[in-house]
């Protein structure tokens, strides 16, 4: 017979063991010797992006997934595409190998449904034709946390966020300086290093980074595809990324804070429905700034932010078949202010206004718009067993006018059992981007009348501890109808709004704690699509399963295994463009790190163990068996 802890101080920890087999909080790490395991209770991860406040996920309704440096350390995940490969209710589809085109959707919406922020900067491609952000250039190195909130949320976030918010938050100096060197090679003439040097002195603090990362030779097109006596070429992807974030504390009420990010990426790539006969080329360069000012009133019960966000992106694409070069650039200027007022304990009031102008340049489009928004948010927590978030937003845009959203999230934790209870409903939208709207060519135009694509999405569910808090589970229901979808017109020379989907699943987890030193995770999402076109189905497998063993057999030596299952999904062919039923696949993902003295670390990986060749999306290979290793030189 089994006992569930009831203690009341018991209940945090409780929950926040259920939240890291959910996917809410990363995947348990226990304490170095067997004796601290015993003694010490987990810790309460805060969440920040389902409030902008930092909350502990015990008291949050929202489906947030986090993803720690420790995680990325130990997994080895060089890319953020890698790093969400596992996570419930996505699905990552990379046209290519590494610097190739990355999309993710979020439990079933399109990939331009997903809001990306990289340390409070939206990195969205105003130039993209549907304005989304391509994940195939973002490398994972100098990344603090990856925040994944799934649901509707543009009664915070406003625009975009019909599916969910990525949030990303890179690494920030604390403490003497340090200095830090990595060191990688492997499988795809693989070659990667990295440099780092952060810390903090009196009011100053400071992170810089550097990372190169060399992937030479990733086979990437399927031989049954190529024209008869054609080569094969391999992808080649160069990417070099500096990043920094700064910090001054003028004083004990007024910080200053700055993070600057720059991304130059070349990607050599086999171009065509069929296969081209000689390679392309892209460039992608992206610049993202932010200039911070916090000010601390009323004995800190009020702190407000003051925020300047500037975007430059330039993508550059040579086809030896149709040269000149095609150049696509696009710019954001965004400021942006939020307050947060404590009204008293368990209760805060945030508000928040933002403003941001955009343009794109392409060879059929040279235009711009801008958005004003602002929004409301009462968070409060009773007896600290039940939680409310409601936030309601309101944002004009310049080209369809005003729009209002609206997000309530309460959850409850039962006495006795400590069944956690939570429920969410909430809007979203996303406006036409500027190609949709303005685009003019001889075949193609925009439609400057588009409305803009909505939703309604729900989500209801309970996080359960059992044996004596060393198994858990729970479960999660889902519902998003998306109306208003853009899409080309019967003859396919321009867009309007027609098209709707009705998506509907659960995501399910559960987590056994074996030993103080072995743990098990286990996560299985279900999505089901009704859709008025093709389009709003495909690259989204109904069924998805994945599995993570995490082992410390000793103080020094961590090892690693997952294991990535998606069922058969549809997809269109990449030579005929109609629609398909797409294999599904299974990879094994190994890794393992050894800390040979204080100041060296050797690791090494092992990916898609079995070499499973699958397509991903069809006409596109996925990376075969990989093998990589290096060493990590640091002070401590």
């Amino acid at each position: 017979m089994f006992s569930v802890s009831v203690a009341h101080r018991g209940i945090r920890r409780v929950m926040a063991l259920a939240a890291c087999s959910a996917g809410l909080l990363p995947a348990i790490t226990f304490p170095e010797t067997a004796r601290a395991q015993s003694q010490a209770s987990l810790p309460v991860i805060d969440v920040v992006s389902a409030t902008t406040v930092p909350t502990p996920a015990t008291q949050l309704a929202s489906s947030v997934t986090v993803i720690t440096a420790k995680d990325l350390e130990r997994d080895q995940r060089r890319t953020v595409s890698d790093a969400l490969q596992a996570v419930p209710g996505l699905n990552v589809v990379q046209s290519g190998g590494p610097g190739a085109q990355t999309a993710v959707f979020i439990r079933g919406s399109n990939s331009n449904h997903v809001k990306v922020l990289i340390d409070g900067i939206e990195v969205s491609d105003p130039s993209n034709a549907n304005r989304s952000f391509d994940f195939g250039s973002l490398l994972a190195l100098d990344i603090e946390r990856i925040e994944v909130l799934r649901g509707p949320q543009s009664g915070l976030y406003g625009a975009d966020a019909i599916g969910g918010v990525i949030a990303i938050t890179t690494k920030k100096g604390n403490g003497p300086p340090r200095v830090a060197g990595t060191i990688e090679g492997g499988s795809f003439q693989t070659f990667n290093q990295f440099a780092s040097l952060s810390g903090s002195q009196d009011r100053f603090s400071y992170a810089l980074n550097a990372a190169h990362t060399h992937v030479g030779a990733t086979k990437v097109t399927p031989d049954r595809i190529l024209p008869a006596g054609r080569q094969s070429f391999p992808n080649s992807n160069d990417n070099q990324t500096y990043s920094s974030k700064l910090g001054y504390d003028i004083n004990q009420n007024v910080s200053l804070n700055w993070v600057g990010r720059y991304t130059n990426s070349r990607l050599y790539f086999t171009g065509g429905a069929v296969p081209a006969a000689a390679q392309s080329r892209s460039d992608f360069k992206q610049y993202a700034t932010r200039g911070e000012a916090v000010v601390n009133l009323l004995d800190g019960r009020f702190k407000n932010y003051f925020g300047v966000n500037y975007t430059d992106v330039r993508f550059e694409t040579y086809d030896p078949a149709s040269p000149p070069l095609s150049v696509n650039t696009s710019q954001r200027v965004a400021e942006d202010w939020r307050g947060v007022f404590s009204v008293a304990p368990g209760q805060t009031l945030v508000a928040g206004f933002d403003n941001y102008s955009e343009s794109a340049q392409t060879s059929s489009v040279n235009a711009r718009t801008g958005n004003h928004g602002g929004f409301l948010e009462w968070q409060a927590e009773y007896a600290k067993r039940l939680f409310l978030v409601a936030n309601a937003r309101n944002d004009w845009n310049d080209a369809f006018g005003s729009h209002t959203t609206y997000r309530v999230a309460p959850a409850a934790i039962v006495p006795m059992s400590e069944t956690k209870l939570k429920a969410t409903y909430g809007t979203g939208f996303k406006p036409p981007a500027l190609f949709q709207l303005y685009t003019k060519s001889s075949d193609f135009r925009g439609n400057p009348a588009l409305q803009p694509e909505t939703s309604k999405g729900y989500d209801f569910g309970f996080e359960q501890p059992a044996f004596n808090d060393r198994f858990l589970f729970g479960v999660t229901r889902y519902v998003n109808k998306i109306t208003n979808e853009i899409a080309s017109d019967s003859t396919f020379t321009t867009l309007v709004n027609v098209n709707e989907a009705y998506i509907r699943g659960y995501e399910a987890f559960a987590m056994l704690a074996v030993t103080s030193q072995f743990s098990l995770r286990t996560d299985y999402t279900y999505t089901r699509i009704n859709a008025t076109s093709d389009s709003g189905i495909v690259r989204r497998p109904p069924h998805k399963y994945s599995v993570k063993a995490i082992w410390n057999p000793t103080v020094p030596w961590e090892l690693s295994a997952t294991v990535i299952t998606t069922s058969e999904w549809r997809d269109f062919d990449r030579v005929t463009f109609k629609t398909i039923d797409q294999q599904g696949y299974t990879t094994v993902n190994l890794a393992t790190s050894y800390q040979v003295n204080e100041y060296v670390k050797a690791f090494g990986r092992i990916d898609n163990l079995f070499n499973r060749v699958t397509e991903s999306p069809n006409g596109f290979l996925r990376p075969g068996f990989g093998i990589f290793g290096g060493i990590t030189v640091a002070n401590r």
